[in-house]
């Protein structure tokens, strides 16, 4: 067993496909297929499930996967730990939400960047079903997730609270004025997918108000969401800053009261792996610059939470 066959077998299961493997790695198809096999041979295991959808791991090819990407990652440290000796080095991947990416991954990214030159950060931004998926699946070292209890194998530290607002266009209700919960019967919306939180969230606030949603598209897309409602067609329920610093959009946007909608949002870290020195200094970036942006108000609609669980204004 070597790197190579290593590299390849994640790439095989990034992909779920050994031909787009092939394509990415410009390596040809019969040479993965070599590689699969005598690893497999080497392992005394079938590692990978093949169908016309493509391949998917085995229970042993997951358990080499985990822990071939995390030889992986650490050799890809060790050119930046060589180079900057006794100070945090390597790479993090740290995955944000995309509400959540707009008001702080640049922030984040600047900070990184003036104080820890040895830490090169990867971050990766989508929903949040899916960032929790790449956890699990050793992708990421650590995510900005919307829960607030720990999970197997996660720990959680909690960041915030956040309120949700109403995006888009409301027959009889003004700019920037508060919608009622009760207000929204009737009313074209757009949100996330069944499985997604906030649409889980959303649609028991509505149940508990006797409230039904018309819900006219599911879409698994922020920014698909907002162009909708821009549009006039819909409206949608999103966090505070999902709309970024669009000065255009701010007569679209609605405190939603009665009652109002929040939901927590912590820092989520896998405890089944060793944690890196450059993993415990972001998570200590994280804590700190979400605590100045909230205080600073630049977070706008959040409560700051301290360890404790209190709230802070």
């Amino acid at each position: 067993m070597d790197i190579r066959q290593l590299k390849y077998f994640v790439a095989i299961v990034d992909c779920g496909s050994l031909s787009k493997a092939a394509e990415q790695l410009c390596v040809a198809q019969p040479s993965l297929s070599q590689q699969v096999a005598g690893l497999e041979a080497e392992l005394k295991a079938t590692l990978l499930l093949r169908s016309h959808q493509g391949v998917q791991p085995t229970e042993a090819g997951r358990a080499l996967y985990l822990r071939a990407r995390d030889v992986l990652r650490q050799m890809a440290q060790i050119p930046l730990a060589v180079r900057v000796n006794g100070t945090e080095s390597g790479q993090v991947a740290i995955g944000l939400p995309t509400s959540v990416a707009v008001v702080f991954a640049l922030p984040m990214f600047e900070y990184v960047r003036h104080h820890y030159l040895g830490i090169r950060l990867q971050i990766v931004e989508g929903m949040s079903g899916y960032l929790a998926e790449l956890m699990a699946n050793g992708r990421l070292d650590m995510a900005i997730l919307f829960r607030e209890s720990e999970t197997r194998g996660v720990s959680v530290h909690p960041l915030f609270e956040e309120h949700l607002f109403v995006f888009g266009q409301i027959d009889g209700i003004g700019p920037a004025q508060d919608v009622p919960l009760r207000r929204l019967a009737n009313v074209p919306m757009v949100l996330p997918s069944a499985a997604n939180g906030l649409r889980v969230l959303i649609e028991r606030a509505f149940a508990r108000a006797g409230v039904d949603p018309e819900i006219v598209a599911d879409v698994d897309s922020l920014p698909t969401m907002l162009a909708i409602a821009r549009q006039g067609e819909a409206v949608t329920i999103v966090s505070s800053d999902a709309f970024g610093r669009n000065t255009a959009d701010q007569h679209l946007i609605h405190r939603l009261v009665d009652p109002e909608i929040s939901r927590p949002v912590g820092l989520c870290v896998p405890n089944a792996l060793p944690t890196s020195a450059a993993s415990l200094a972001i998570q200590k970036v994280v804590t700190r610059l979400v605590a100045e942006l909230v205080e600073s108000r630049v977070w706008s609609g959040v409560l700051h939470r301290n360890d404790a669980g209190t709230r802070q204004t």
